[in-house]
């Protein structure tokens, strides 16, 4: 299960050390950490990382088969935690030292900054392969966060993107060696951690008002 520590100011969220899938569970785990680090005070910064083969695997496909009667309420629940992370009052940084798929590597896309493996590991957005369409929701955050040309590509064609190619093609800020992801993601999040705050809240509120809406909407959040 997640768990969380601090670093002097700067918060770092281990989401697990296996797929790292969005079971109920997990997500109530990883909500509660953003309770303690959204009600702490002053200057303060997120890192969210993960241990072994994978960043996130993305959705708990084996308990959605198993509780078909909660799939609305669990896509709401994941819309919220994308939405929570991209309007978080403080800076975020995804360190990426595995495989992000799938809603995994959208959870990467709400996070401010990300840094990913150079060498091994793969960034995919595999939808179209595995016929499941992305909600609407999901389509807004991709497109809110990647250039025209990237989401595109990633979305219809399910493309896997290796760190360096991930870097080029703008979906990842920088790509390192295996051991100077973590590291290079706690750098960033120690420059920015004067950022925290209310008007941070308010700038990243204003520049995706429509991916907010969309992923806060719970009336049908399966369209």
């Amino acid at each position: 299960m997640p768990t969380l520590d601090r670093q002097d100011n700067v918060f770092l969220l281990d989401i697990g050390d296996d797929e790292n899938r969005f079971h109920p569970d997990w997500l109530a785990s990883v909500n509660a950490a953003l309770d303690e680090v959204e009600k702490a005070e002053g200057p303060r910064a997120l890192v969210t990382a993960a241990t072994g083969k994978f960043f996130s695997n993305g959705l708990d496909l084996d308990w959605l088969s198993a509780h078909g009667d909660r799939y609305e309420d669990y896509f709401v629940s994941v819309h919220a935690l994308f939405a929570r992370v991209l309007s978080l009052p403080v800076i975020t940084v995804a360190a990426l030292q595995g495989h992000a798929f799938a809603a995994g590597a959208m959870l990467s896309l709400a996070h401010d900054f990300r840094v990913m493996r150079a060498d091994r590991g793969f960034w995919c957005l595999p939808e179209v392969d595995i016929n499941i369409p992305f909600t609407r929701g999901m389509s807004a955050l991709i497109q809110s966060r990647l250039v025209p040309q990237t989401a595109h590509e990633a979305m219809v064609t399910g493309r896997r993107y290796g760190g360096t190619d991930a870097e080029t093609a703008g979906i990842v800020d920088h790509a390192v060696t295996e051991d100077a992801v973590r590291s290079t993601a706690m750098d960033i999040a120690r420059v920015q951690l004067s950022k925290a705050g209310d008007t941070l809240g308010t700038i990243k509120a204003r520049m995706y008002p429509i991916a907010l809406t969309t992923l806060r909407d719970i009336t049908d959040p399966l369209d």
